[in-house]
């Protein structure tokens, strides 16, 4: 064998065992990484924004048409609504699922007002990360692999930077970009897509880490490598249904697993 074959050889090796030690398949050379409910401990704030948002909504129209109110519940009806897409596509599919049509600049001024109350909330209570998720993060850094974070998020750099983690990642795809290059929100896979084209490398190089059914679903309809589900909540079920290879409970539990 030449001495580049051997080289290659070698260096083959070290990936596959470098894959092997983060709890991956030895083809992975990216990790895309969602924000909210992964890397950092958001879900809460973005679930008590978007209950307050919908129930002063509901409650007026309530009012309004003499029909009963009923509120939106943070935990149902934020997994299977909300959480994880776009901000405008969460209202359209939260109201949808209630039977309340509405038109564009109701979309609009709902999801501007449940941002606002996210940044308040950030800026009131602060922003931890999950200390498992830093620890792999900073793992994957060291094993040489590349590293994005793909949010529906219009707040992912001010989150990013609150909480720490801005230098761990080499690409950021958020709300922001998406509108910039016409990617659809999740369970569409663009914006996974878009992050894998922009690290140079194919979806079946990279795995995907996700704590929504719709971002699972979206890792899973983009083929990729390996798509890993982070269960915070009790819905490990629901994620291997949609398309999560392995379900963790937290992103530490990968190192060391073979």
């Amino acid at each position: 064998m030449t001495t580049a074959g051997k080289t290659a050889n070698a260096a083959a090796r070290v990936r596959s065992g470098t894959a092997e030690s983060l709890g991956l398949p030895t083809r992975i050379r990216a990790c895309l990484f969602d924000l909210d409910g992964v890397l950092t401990q958001t879900a809460q704030l973005h679930a008590a924004a978007w209950k307050e948002t919908f129930d002063k909504f509901l409650h007026d129209r309530s009012v309004r048409t003499q029909k009963p109110f009923v509120p939106f519940d943070p935990g149902l009806d934020y997994e299977r609504f909300v959480d994880g897409r776009a901000r405008h596509d969460g209202v359209r599919s939260f109201l949808a699922a209630r039977g309340i049509d509405v038109d564009a600049a109701t979309i609009r001024v709902l999801g501007d007002r449940k941002n606002e109350l996210v940044l308040e909330l950030i800026r009131r209570r602060g922003l931890e990360p999950y200390e498992g998720s830093v620890r792999y993060v900073r793992a994957v850094r060291d094993a040489g692999l590349r590293r994005a974070v793909v949010s529906a998020s219009a707040n992912c750099r001010a989150a990013l930077d609150a909480a720490g983690l801005t230098d761990l990642f080499e690409v950021r795809i958020d709300a922001a970009r998406a509108e910039e290059q016409h990617l659809l929100g999740k369970p569409a896979p663009d914006t996974f897509l878009a992050a894998a084209r922009a690290l140079d490398v194919a979806p079946a190089e990279a795995a995907v880490f996700e704590d929504a059914i719709a971002g699972v679903a979206a890792g899973h309809a983009g083929h990729f490598g390996f798509v890993v589900g982070v269960d915070r909540t009790g819905h490990s079920d629901a994620l291997r249904r949609v398309g999560a290879d392995l379900v963790v409970s937290d992103l530490s539990a990968l190192l060391g697993r073979r």
